[in-house]
């Protein structure tokens, strides 16, 4: 059961164009339910729908990112083969289609099996010194299916990401960082989600987000079709995006050698 008592599994706050999305079912260390899925999928289907969103953050409340699935709730619908829960949103794994709004995520205490697969999904990590992560299907005689067996290799390198995944061995924050998994090592929880916040905010509120979505969309055209496919795109979308407001106003702020102000036209 999630903690519907003590409030929603997931909790989501807009701050300007930054949506914050907070695993909170902290007393079974963040575990998944069915329900706890849902919600979090819908948050992620705001994101991405919203056009005043123009990036998230997904971090966790309590002492540990997420201990993966909790399999008494979830477990009769992985032998079945029936959905998680996901259905409405979209999915947290980002195994459904294109999307277009950067996530950072920040990770603390156990961060196992699919939360590893939540980080690989997102665009930046950042961890907590205390984090321990495991991709540890493998000892229940499963195999990760949120899209560690590409990504993890895709990101990491073959040999470190079969060393994690065919042995579910733990690791720790800086082997973490030495293979690429994230991309900065804090000393604690808060600062993590601090940092991820401020990386965010950075996004948002000095890129273009006509550009970041256009920079996003051609690195995934260069990861799924090959490098030929983005390059032939590269100056049909550059002359697109100068035509825009957002473009306008990024060559006068550079003539008027000043920040320029994007509003996503």
């Amino acid at each position: 059961m999630s903690n519907e008592a003590e409030g929603p599994a997931v909790t989501v706050e807009r701050r300007g164009s930054v949506l914050l999305m907070g695993l909170n079912r902290p007393q079974k260390r963040n575990a998944f339910t069915k329900a706890m899925l849902g919600e979090l999928a819908a948050a992620y289907g705001l994101l991405e729908s919203d056009d005043e969103l123009w990036c998230g953050v997904l971090f966790a409340h309590g002492e540990h990112f997420t201990g993966g699935l909790d399999l008494v709730d979830v477990g009769d619908a992985l032998v079945s083969g029936e959905g998680l829960g996901i259905d409405g949103g979209r999915d947290p794994w980002r195994l459904d289609g294109s999307w277009t709004k950067p996530v950072v995520a920040a990770a603390q205490g156990w961060v196992m099996t699919l939360a590893i697969e939540l980080l690989l999904a997102a665009d930046i990590r950042v961890a907590a010194s205390d984090a321990r992560f495991s991709q540890f299907e493998i000892r229940r005689g499963i195999y990760p299916f949120g899209g560690a067996t590409f990504r993890f290799v895709e990101q990491a390198g073959w040999g470190n990401a079969m060393r994690w995944i065919l042995t579910g061995d733990e690791f720790d924050a800086e082997e973490a960082l030495r293979i690429g998994l994230v991309q900065e090592v804090l000393p604690d929880a808060q600062s993590a989600v601090e940092r991820a916040i401020e990386i965010a905010t950075a996004i948002a509120e000095k890129s273009a987000p006509l550009g970041v979505r256009t920079a996003l969309r051609s690195a995934h055209l260069a990861r799924e079709f090959g490098e030929g496919t983005a390059i032939e795109q590269l100056r049909p979308d550059l002359s697109s995006l100068l035509s825009t407001a957002d473009g306008a106003e990024g060559l006068q702020s550079f003539v008027e050698r000043r920040d320029a102000v994007f509003t996503g036209r």
